[in-house]
């Protein structure tokens, strides 16, 4: 790609969500010049891989905020998307503005605790402050309880032990092995050891039965943790939830009746478009696709459906998209990680040097055409 594109004025691509799915195909339609709107309810793409760094880092979140108006100009529109009308082939957005589509790609992502996922209405100002304050609420706490040791649960326990060895942390997950279930045993148990090495203390197997009532990214003294199978009180300043995220359906739900299943993805045919319209795609977590919800497989979504709209104003054969071996690397911390590379174990030092420095931060600028702040 990178071509220019002669296309017919009717063409107008509307891409829902600016996510990692969302901001890719953008900017290779831009780079396309094939006219487009990306709308979102944030003004800035949110690198949420890095968002356990920017809780813990002075500084840190404003490496993870990236302007959409500077990188798409009039392509850009903020706003929250309240329906599809799929016979006019029209976007309504909350005031009720209507915006055409020729074609549609769905990247409405999906949502979860802060400070993992951001996912308001807001500026990217506001957004970089509330990071800024949830640092100095760790900087406050003695006591740091994790809860939920999937991905972002293990990498946010690691992040706090790294860069305060002193503080006490603790993580709790509500099943016996921590990470993704798609990555290798020898790399989940990695990650276990290096967690332990760091001084991490594992509740595994244990779930908080009155999380519900307790008080989330704040300090606050003395706040007691019941476990579901023992009768072990853990006491805590600081709780910080990384449990599972939702897939977001609330804007495409009613428009696609049966072809969104009951978690809220998408059902898509091998050209990643959703079932019975040739015209629309769904990318990224809403997706449904038998693979980890992962900003890697978002950026790979993006790529063939932007493709596939190209070919369909060429008339030429669509791309399929095939899930492949698992890539995945594992931040933990800024001087540890391990992971798998197409289905293949990634070591320690590999993964630090990959991924764990910076998090991928300065790929999203450059890939959005803009120079970071340092």
């Amino acid at each position: 790609m990178g071509s220019k594109l002669s296309v017919d004025e009717s063409v107008q691509v509307v891409i829902v969500g600016g996510g990692f799915a969302g901001k890719a195909a953008a900017s290779q339609l831009k780079s396309n010049g094939i006219p487009f709107v990306l709308v979102d309810i944030k003004d800035a793409f949110h690198h949420n891989v890095a968002a356990l760094r920017a809780s813990v880092e002075t500084g840190f979140a404003r490496k993870t905020f990236i302007s959409y108006k500077e990188s798409f100009q009039d392509s850009f529109k903020q706003g929250r998307v309240s329906g599809i009308n799929l016979q006019k082939q029209t976007i309504v957005l909350e005031d009720n503005e209507k915006i055409h589509y020729s074609h549609l790609i769905i990247a409405t992502g999906s949502d979860g605790p802060f400070p993992g996922k951001f996912n308001k209405a807001s500026t990217k100002e506001m957004a970089i402050e509330l990071y800024e304050n949830l640092v100095k609420e760790v900087q406050k706490a003695k006591h740091v309880v994790v809860v939920g040791g999937g991905v972002a649960g293990v990498e946010m326990a690691a992040e706090v032990k790294t860069d305060y060895p002193e503080k006490e942390v603790t993580l709790i997950h509500s099943k016996t092995a921590l990470a993704d279930v798609e990555l290798q045993p020898h790399v989940r148990q990695t990650i276990k050891d290096i967690l332990l090495e760091k001084g991490v203390k594992l509740v595994l197997g244990q779930r908080v039965s009155n999380l519900n009532e307790l008080t989330l990214n704040n300090v606050q003294e003395n706040m007691e943790l019941h476990l579901d199978k023992d009768t072990e009180v853990i006491t805590a300043d600081l709780i910080l939830c990384c449990t599972g995220g939702r897939i977001n359906s609330s804007c495409y739900i009613d428009a696609f009746g049966d072809k969104v299943l009951s978690n809220g993805a998408l059902k898509v045919t091998d050209y990643l478009q959703v079932e019975g319209y040739n015209n629309i795609y769904a990318v990224g977590d809403c997706a449904d696709l038998r693979e980890p919800k992962m900003a890697y497989h978002a950026g790979l979504h993006a790529q063939i459906a932007v493709t596939n709209i190209i070919h369909s104003l060429t008339d030429k054969p669509l791309k399929t998209y095939k899930t492949g071996p698992v890539t995945m690397l594992v931040s933990m911390g800024r001087n540890d990680g391990v992971g798998q590379l197409n289905g293949y174990y990634v070591g320690r030092c590999l993964v630090t040097l990959l991924k764990s420095r910076d998090v991928f931060v300065s790929k999203s600028w450059k890939e959005m055409g803009q120079k970071m702040p340092k």
